[in-house]
């Protein structure tokens, strides 16, 4: 579609609304195999994670490894390990940039928190945003408002882009249509609908910074939304930043070609992949906590107080001397020597060799999700 003034016009795309009609979706027998795996891998990994673990055990630092990698591919240098430092509060250590991770993990429980109170909405994208940006790169484009002007994607200037969303004037329909898709009472399959969801968002690039990570967020809350998956445990950062030549490919052909079908098809493969990785985390997270609690039931009288710091330890896998006093309402002393049995017993370790203020870490637990 050409816009613009007379003196200034481009060319900018303007994604057909959902679902696509010209011509309709075409399922050949790989994406009919692909529904049916990735439906398959999503029930074993809900299942694992009712059964196998305490899903608490796994969400929490399964989205804090997602907010890295899903920060990464927007350029952020700062790493999962990075995180947990910040978090244990060695916030001398940690790279600027790790507020943006920061930002993922908190736009991710708000988001499914907000999802028991409100729909998955045109509101909760802008709300997420807001969170995704403040106080970080982006903070001055706009944070929790849809774009009122242009923006392009690659190039210097916009008639050298490799792309360019819609037009202003034309952006607030396609995100209009987007909202009902969302809503629509049809019978796609609700892993077809978060691919075609992603897609059409990216594509739409409503606003001036943070698309991407909104619409990878996009994709959890929609699944959540609609009940495919009983917690957040499916993320595909990983797998699009391992293939990030072939998602933008995928991407790029539907508005070029209207091919659809290979996009759909790559997503139901991520789907797979990280659904398979998610459910061999879970099992080598339960196969970790049954070896440390037998471990922990032969230290005596110390082994009631052991297992409250252990059991913590998966909300929040570090810990200092003055953490575990306040928790166990114990003396310095007391509390020091807890923590120091259990890095006796391969439980902890000193997370960087600290003589004072020591900061103990879970490493078998976070070595398990770690992506440095």
């Amino acid at each position: 579609m050409e816009v613009g003034s007379s003196q200034s016009k481009y060319t900018c795309f303007i994604p057909a609304p959902l679902p696509p009609q010209n011509p309709t979706l075409q399922y050949d027998d790989e994406m009919i195999y692909l529904i049916s795996e990735a439906n398959r891998f999503i029930g074993r990994l809900d299942e694992v994670t009712d059964t196998l673990i305490s899903p608490s055990f796994f969400v929490y630092m399964y989205a804090r490894k997602e907010a890295a990698l899903s920060s990464q591919i927007e350029g952020t240098k700062a790493t999962f390990t990075d995180l947990i430092k910040a978090e244990a509060g060695m916030t001398d250590e940690v790279p600027d940039d790790v507020a943006e991770i920061e930002n993922y993990v908190k736009a991710t429980s708000y988001g499914f928190e907000r999802l028991e109170t409100l729909p998955l909405s045109l509101r909760l994208i802008r709300e997420i945003h807001e969170i995704l940006m403040d106080g970080v790169r982006g903070k001055n484009k706009a944070p929790r408002e849809f774009r009122k002007s242009q923006n392009w994607i690659g190039g210097y200037s916009i008639n050298t882009a490799s792309y360019v969303p819609p037009s202003v004037e034309y952006m607030d329909h396609c995100l209009d249509s987007l909202e009902k898709y969302m809503h629509e009472n049809d019978r796609t399959s609700p892993l077809v609908k978060a691919a075609l969801i992603h897609s059409q968002f990216e594509m739409i690039h409503p606003f001036l910074d943070g698309n991407g990570r909104v619409g990878r967020l996009l994709i959890a809350f929609y699944l959540a939304a609609n009940d495919i998956l009983h917690k957040p445990t499916l993320y595909l950062s990983k797998f699009i930043k391992q293939n990030q030549h072939a998602y933008y490919e995928c991407l790029y052909n539907i508005h070029e070609k209207g091919d659809y079908e290979s996009w759909i098809k790559f997503f139901l493969t991520g789907v797979i992949e990280t659904a398979q990785e998610a459910v061999r985390i879970a099992r080598k997270i339960s196969a970790l906590r049954e070896e440390d609690l037998k471990k922990i039931g032969v230290l005596g009288r110390t082994s009631e107080n052991a297992l409250i710091i252990y059991e913590g330890l998966f909300d929040k896998p570090t810990i200092s001397i003055e953490e575990a006093t306040v928790k166990l309402n114990v003396s310095v002393a007391t509390g020091g020597r807890l923590l120091e049995r259990l890095c006796e017993e391969e439980i902890l370790s000193n997370l960087d060799n600290r003589t004072r203020n020591k900061v103990f870490v879970y490493k078998r637990y976070i070595d398990i999700f770690n992506i440095d």
